[in-house]
């Protein structure tokens, strides 16, 4: 079974055992959007121990706040019960809960497009907080009292600019308003939900968007305060006439494709951030920012850290910022090192960085076809082929382990990599000759 027809037939058994049931939140959205959606939620006025009765795999991941896991074909959907909120104590959780209709249950939700229900039986939409017209006119308006929603989940502050730049719709100017006032809120919560949430926010392909949005709220001074410091940075105008660092990474941003990675995305949206500590003016007045990518790539990885980031995203983002102004260097490289830059597992999402990176500055993709064509010269053969000679072929002619041991294997394999070694013959009669003699 599809989805959908898994969703529906949890509605289906619990309107059979006298209950009424509904697709709740952001699948309903998503469906009168014409999208796709991922997961669909489910709301009932059954209770928790009742929906445990009718279903016979299920998970009570939240019975005291009405929610419970029911599983079909291995496929999870949230089921919860109509409820309203008590006090929210902490900014993200209420301390209890009282089950009720759907009417209260629509109020007690965050932005009116989320807070629709849907009769896929009657195929009908419930409408209680007026979110079919904002869905309509693509504004994203808070349910009741804006400020009040802020303060239950604070998070809901990241969340809204998330939805308007995924959703691309505008938001209405009181819940603007009372969104700016909550953005301090934001360090109440935790960095995993704040990671998830701009995460979401730069794989969106409205990703400037958002970006624009966390700028203007001010809440890219509070949570990613290294990339807000790059407003105002001056580059050369040489080589960025579109502008200070923070005009070339939103515009870097924008020539990205749709679809991205987590390590590619915020490699773009973090590669110049060691600018500002390393800009310095010559004699001149000419701007540099010497060894900025270092820098650069021990700040990304101090952020990525604070925000509860994977390792293999951390160690992905870092290596791409480090390589970043390697680049310009590639077509002097000796062929052997050419291909161990290649080589890298990362390469190829460097290769799309530099181009966004050319692209939103001087303009200039020489080196970017000067790349793509080795790599298409070098596409019949691993780039790094296995070694002609190991190091029990130099045990077996009596060298001992030590610094002209490693010595005499890359001489070797450069140039095996070189196309001067092609066998293992070669090799051998090469390493005999030449390098046994200076030993």
């Amino acid at each position: 079974m599809t989805l959908e027809l898994q969703a529906r037939s949890i509605v289906m058994r619990l309107r059979e055992a006298g209950h009424v049931a509904y697709y709740a939140g952001g699948s309903v959205r998503d469906m009168l959007l014409g999208k796709i959606p991922h997961d669909i939620d489910i709301a009932t006025d059954a209770r928790p121990e009742r929906v445990q009765e009718l279903f016979s795999r299920t998970i009570p991941v939240g019975a005291h706040f009405g929610v419970v896991i029911v599983l079909v074909e291995g496929q999870a959907f949230e089921v919860a019960t109509f409820r309203a909120d008590g006090a929210y104590i902490d900014g993200r959780r209420p301390e209890g809960v009282v089950f009720t209709t759907a009417e209260e249950d629509a109020r007690r939700r965050d932005f009116t497009v989320n807070g629709l229900f849907y009769d896929p039986i009657g195929e009908r939409v419930i409408d209680c907080v007026g979110g079919r017209a904002d869905l309509d006119t693509r504004l994203l308006r808070a349910i009741g009292e804006a400020s009040e929603r802020f303060r239950e989940d604070r998070l809901r502050v990241l969340r809204g600019v998330r939805l308007a730049a995924s959703l691309d719709f505008q938001i209405e100017p009181v819940t603007w308003q009372a969104l700016r006032a909550a953005v301090p809120s934001i360090h109440a919560v935790s960095a995993e939900r704040i990671r998830e949430e701009l995460v979401k926010v730069f794989l969106s392909p409205h990703r400037v968007r958002g970006f624009d949005l966390l700028a203007e709220s001010g809440l890219m001074h509070e949570v990613l305060p290294e990339v807000a410091r790059l407003e105002g940075c001056e580059q050369p105008p040489e080589f960025h006439p579109e502008g200070d660092v923070f005009v070339h990474t939103r515009k870097m941003l924008g020539l990205l494709e749709p679809t991205v990675s987590v390590p590619l995305v915020f490699s773009v949206l973090l590669h110049d951030i060691g600018k500002p500590p390393c800009m310095t003016r010559d004699d001149t007045g000419r701007i540099r920012f010497n060894g900025h990518e270092s820098v650069g790539a021990r700040m990304a990885e101090q952020l990525m850290r604070r925000l509860k980031f994977s390792n293999h995203d951390i160690a992905a983002t870092v290596e791409m910022v480090k390589n970043h102004m390697a680049f310009k260097d590639a077509p002097n490289m000796r062929t052997s090192k050419l291909r161990r830059f290649m080589a890298r597992e990362t390469f190829p999402e460097e290769l799309e960085l530099h181009r966004v990176d050319c692209l939103g500055s001087h303009g200039g993709l020489d080196i970017y076809a000067f790349l793509k064509v080795r790599r298409e010269e070098f596409a019949n053969e691993p780039l790094i082929p296995p070694r002609l000679v190991t190091g029990s072929d130099l045990i077996a002619r009596g060298w001992k382990p030590g610094p002209s041991f490693r010595r005499a294997l890359d001489s070797i394999q450069n140039k095996q990599l070189e196309g001067t070694l092609r066998t293992r013959e070669e090799a051998l009669a090469w390493l005999d000759k030449e390098i046994s003699e200076t030993r």
